[in-house]
């Protein structure tokens, strides 16, 4: 099933990724997955939805292949890989990106998120968004991914139900790990989005010490530093209109933290 794929570029809880050409000589990726879902019918009709889904913001399915127990899908590739490359200040060698490139990657990944709770004949919640899954074409372009944890459901629904919490811890919102907190729908996917932000500001959501030496969860701080007109530094070397592009979008992220779901705005209003 593989044999055209043969550079493995990574591994997870879903399956392995492979890259290789397809018959066109086109670069592409195979993603087998490593516990597909019982029966072929399903796994059919999961992957006839995903293959409605049709933006620019999204990866593009190529195809699929089910043969016996092992399952297959087909990506498009995605040159410059994931986001969590160019964000992260462990992983030195990545090159630095523009607070312009910032800024559109922002609006572009909004887009997407917004196209998938609005913009389909069907509700889909990806429930995963997070740096490691936004790709990035050869320009740059970011490109949601990974559907492994979404739920569909109609547009006419608001509350989707779930047996289990999903997720990743840091970007997974409230109302997945404790039900009191409010009903579950696709404002779950606007607070990962708020993580996702917070990330690309390079502003770190670890607790942090105020002036009275207490600690205080890291969106409260800059909360209180915007009521208080304080400057929200993230990039030293940023001039001014670069500042000024910081502050809206972490005003955006502040709109997108909020505990209740129901208070959180919906992408549309982000982008």
């Amino acid at each position: 099933m593989t044999r055209r794929f043969k550079e493995k570029l990574g591994e997870g809880g879903y399956g392995t990724v492979y890259k290789g050409k397809i018959q066109s000589g086109t670069d592409a990726v195979v993603k087998m997955l490593s516990k597909p879902k019982a029966g072929g019918k399903h796994f059919i009709n999961e992957v006839a939805t995903i293959e409605r889904i049709h933006h620019v913001n999204v990866v593009g399915l190529v195809g699929y292949c089910f043969e016996g127990t092992k399952c297959a899908l087909l990506y498009d590739f995605m040159h410059n890989g994931s986001l969590d490359k160019y964000i992260s200040t462990s992983q030195e060698g990545s090159p630095l990106l523009s607070w312009q490139r910032k800024y559109d990657i922002i609006l572009f990944v909004a887009r997407g998120i917004g196209y998938l709770h609005r913009g389909c004949d069907v509700r889909i919640l990806h429930f995963d968004i997070k740096p490691h899954n936004i790709l990035l074409d050869e320009n740059f372009i970011p490109k949601i991914s990974d559907f492994g944890l979404a739920k569909l459901y109609p547009t006419d629904k608001s509350i989707v139900t779930l047996t289990a919490a999903r997720g990743t811890i840091g970007y997974v919102a409230p109302e997945l790990i404790s039900r009191s907190i409010g009903a579950i729908s696709y404002k779950a996917d606007v607070y990962s989005f708020r993580m996702l932000l917070m990330e690309m500001l390079d502003l770190k959501r670890y607790e942090v010490a105020n002036e009275d030496n207490s600690s205080q969860y890291f969106p409260y701080n800059i909360y209180d530093k915007f009521n208080k007109g304080k400057e929200i530094v993230v990039d030293e070397g940023a001039n001014d209109d670069e500042k000024k592009m910081a502050r809206k979008l972490s005003l955006v992220a502040l709109w997108c933290i909020q505990t209740n779901p129901i208070q959180r705005s919906s992408m549309s209003k982000v982008v």
